[in-house]
């Protein structure tokens, strides 16, 4: 039999509601493998107890033949973005450490209802902001891809969902939640080989996850494959009321609507993606990507998204400018970290404690949006800034009248060295060139592997869909994935 934390989640699903192994099996097994790989530094905090609380109720419910969700028995890593009842929740920030909220997510909640259980909350950047998961405050995650003759420099799995494509690339999770404000799940799962999908915004509720920036903010799967991601996103998506953005539509059903073949379909090319000096690597397996749709039938079209240029320049001032409201509620009054020096006043209190909770990179994305939003420049930054955000949407609302789906890479490298980039963040930046169009747009946009460099890395194609299309996207993206044929993993170094 294969080895049980090689299986996918369909996979898992099959074999313990079939009886060939029970769920309690499963959890046990990537538990192990979850104690294996401390030096990955993926997860904040392990829960093996909760993965092997919620398989041991799946077995029982199979025992007495009642249904077992749409998850039932697959043990999945929780990004340490969403609160969890009774388990702490930092943000991957000094300012939460020690945080145990008393309720639970609605994403979780709908996960742990439809039959998953928890092995722990996974490592990020602090508060989702960053590109190469280096900005945690509990340490640097470490991809477990290796350049083949690059010696052993650690790469970036990416960011901020690094913890999570690192977790499920090593096999210590058959799949996890991401979050994606500007790339956040599609750029980490190209780094690491995997397969990941942000859904349109408000399908998926945002309740009870630590906020960034509240009109980009979108939960979403990582997993191994496209059904995997279909089949998690079904459990996790739908209507809440707790959330005003969240949409009021049925949750459709993916997983059965899977099907490979593109014929009558028009895949658009953008011109405006093919950028001076891109790696020839990154052109190629776009390239291939274009084959593989027109064998699957489709009619590739070349399109036209004029503000594309604007898009990186416009997202850096409206998510730092969201982060400045939102985190201004961490304070040292209510919750979280209180650092109060001897003889201060309020004030002093406030700045001692966002001095000491908060890192650089926070730091700076905060002072950004607290300049943009400032009287003096609001109309010249934040309101141009949004202005922009609806000449972007625009170009895609034209585009679908000549394609259904959209393929560009995902980002303009492969994975990059831990510390390459830390010292420039205006190049960090650049890695979300080929992501942040699509969040600006509130479309769903998914990452599938299509190869792998002449260095041995992961290299991930970006599907864009129109708005509340994902399964046009899943069907696109399982296309690419059938015909790539991707099986390469990273080599257990870390054992």
């Amino acid at each position: 039999m294969t080895e049980l934390t090689e299986l996918t989640v369909a996979a898992i699903r099959k074999g313990v509601a079939g009886g060939d192994f029970t769920a309690v099996e499963v959890a046990e097994a990537f538990n192990a493998n979850v104690a294996a790989a401390s030096e990955l530094n993926a997860f904040i905090v392990a829960t093996p107890e909760k993965a092997v609380e919620a398989a041991q109720a799946v077995d029982a419910k199979r025992a007495k033949g009642e249904d077992l969700g749409k998850m039932g028995g697959v043990p999945i890593g929780m990004k340490d973005l969403f609160a969890t009842n009774g388990v702490q929740t930092t943000a991957a920030s000094h300012m939460l450490e020690g945080f145990v909220p008393q309720y639970e997510s609605t994403v979780s909640q709908k996960l742990w209802d439809a039959g998953a259980g928890m092995l722990g909350k996974l490592n990020l950047d602090q508060f989702a902001m960053g590109s190469s998961n280096e900005t945690s405050y509990f340490g640097n995650v470490i991809s477990p891809w290796r350049r083949k003759d690059g010696g052993n420099a650690d790469l970036a799995p990416g960011g901020s969902s690094g913890g999570s494509s690192s977790a499920v690339s090593a096999r210590l999770c058959p799949a996890a939640t991401g979050t994606d404000t500007g790339g956040s799940i599609r750029q980490p799962a190209a780094f690491t080989g995997i397969t990941g999908i942000k859904p349109t915004y408000g399908r998926c509720s945002r309740w009870g996850v630590v906020a960034f920036a509240s009109s980009l903010d979108q939960a979403g799967p990582m997993a191994r494959d496209v059904t995997d991601c279909a089949i998690m996103l079904e459990a996790m998506a739908g209507f809440d009321p707790k959330d005003s953005t969240s949409l009021d539509m049925p949750v459709p059903e993916w997983e059965a609507g899977l099907n490979p073949d593109m014929k009558g379909k028009k895949v658009g090319i953008p011109r405006e993606y093919r950028m001076d000096g891109m790696d020839p690597e990154i052109l190629k397996s776009w390239d291939d990507g274009i084959a593989w749709l027109k064998d699957a039938g489709a009619e590739v079209v070349d399109i036209s998204l004029p503000h594309t240029k604007y898009a990186l320049p416009a997202y850096y001032i409206i998510a730092p400018a969201e982060a400045s409201s939102n985190l201004a509620r961490y304070d040292g009054v209510r919750y979280g970290l209180r650092d109060l020096p001897e003889g201060a006043g309020l004030q002093d209190m406030y700045a001692a404690t966002r001095a000491d909770g908060f890192g650089p990179e926070v730091k700076r994305r905060i002072m950004i949006g607290t300049y943009v939003l400032s009287a003096g420049f609001y109309d010249a930054y934040y309101n141009q800034a949004q202005k922009v955000r609806a000449l972007i949407a625009r170009d895609f609302e034209q585009a679908w009248s000549q394609c259904d789906v959209i393929l560009a890479p995902t980002c303009p490298s492969a994975a990059f060295a831990l510390g390459d980039k830390t010292s420039d963040p205006l190049s960090m930046y650049l890695n979300d060139v080929f992501a942040v169009p699509a969040s600006l747009a509130g479309l769903p946009a998914m990452s599938v592997p299509a190869g792998l460099n002449s260095e041995g890395l992961p290299l991930g194609l970006q599907i864009i869909g129109k708005a509340f299309d994902e399964q046009g996207v899943l069907n696109a993206g399982l296309a690419i994935e059938q015909r790539a044929g991707f099986t390469a993993k990273p080599e257990a170094w870390w054992k």
